[in-house]
């Protein structure tokens, strides 16, 4: 049976914007689409350092979430997914040099089985000293593809595994693949995560849910200038409602700032193109075929302040 859910991301254009970014391997050209060379990494942190941004434990930040305080604009958070050994042997000397925290995110049986790739667990003790740890699942699997209870099941042994071998408990949590729905995030509730991580271009804000708290890529050759200027935007999403059963999106309608008379829409497969606002409603006839499972919708008026949500196609099984 295919179930088709809708994952949205509202944003609020006047509030501080602070930014989290999310690594994965680094000083490892076998994988360039996912890797950060070391001289591209110290570039960043001088960049940071430079231009007076604070990097801070992410728990600072969700601190002030939590108590919808206004969170500065030149805090920055680092996280790393995958617990991959390249960030124990070549990443995490420079974050040590520069003295900025991170969070490091454990894909439970890649470490626990041994994987060559993955940090051991004794590695993840030590990177612990200089920064926190936090889970990201046990088999790393698209968990809007399988069932609530696998989700579940997963979670549970990743959490049960990380606590005995780490001696503490998981506080946060990051999404395999950034992928997931709400029946994803009602099995996650169970667990009494501090935060919920996506991969969602973004900014945090006061008004940024916990369970739904945006981080920003930063793989490959990127400009850091131009990732920190993304801002959050208010804006009502009225269509799609979810991944349409025919697979066309027919049109996107959505309200927003009546100060707006032009915006620009985004669509995955499609790019930009230009809309008309009226009267602070956008309504938008399309009739496209979508081109991918997972399909991104952006509003924005200048492609830095931005609203948007991903709708999923997924396929959702039973237990027996």
């Amino acid at each position: 049976m295919r179930i088709i859910l809708l994952i949205a991301v509202s944003f609020t254009y006047l509030f501080a914007n602070a930014h989290i970014f999310v690594y994965h391997r680094f000083g490892d050209d076998r994988y360039p689409s996912t890797n950060t060379t070391l001289i591209e990494l110290e570039k960043q942190f001088l960049y940071f350092q430079k231009n007076g941004y604070e990097v801070v434990p992410i728990e600072k930040i969700i601190e002030k979430v939590k108590n919808k305080k206004e969170v500065p604009n030149n805090w920055v958070g680092l996280t790393i997914d995958d617990a991959y050994k390249s960030f124990y042997n070549n990443g995490l000397e420079l974050f040590r040099k520069y003295n900025y925290p991170f969070t490091l995110y454990v894909y439970v049986e890649a470490t626990n089985r041994k994987y060559k790739d993955f940090m051991t667990w004794d590695q993840i003790k030590d990177a612990s000293l200089y920064g926190s740890i936090g889970l990201h699942s046990f088999g790393h699997k698209r968990m809007t593809q399988i069932s609530k209870e696998q989700v579940y099941s997963d979670t549970k042994k990743a959490y049960d595994l990380f606590s005995k071998k780490l001696g503490f408990e998981p506080k946060t949590y990051v999404h395999p693949y950034g992928e997931y729905n709400k029946d994803v995030l009602k099995e996650l509730e169970k667990f009494n995560f501090d935060a919920i991580f996506n991969q969602n271009s973004g900014s945090i804000t006061k008004e940024s849910k916990l369970n739904d708290i945006n981080r920003i890529a930063l793989v490959g050759k990127v400009n850091v200038k131009n990732k920190l200027r993304y801002k959050t935007m208010n804006a009502s999403w009225e269509a799609p409602v979810q991944f349409p059963k025919d697979g066309i999106l027919k049109n996107v309608k959505a309200r927003v700032d009546t100060k707006y008379k032009t915006m620009k829409l985004y669509i995955t497969g499609y790019g930009w193109r230009d809309i008309k606002v009226n009267k602070g409603i956008i309504s938008e006839n399309l009739n496209i075929p979508l081109k991918q499972a997972r399909t991104r919708i952006i509003l924005s008026p200048d492609y830095y302040t931005i609203a948007n949500k991903i709708i999923i196609k997924n396929k959702t099984t039973k237990e027996k």
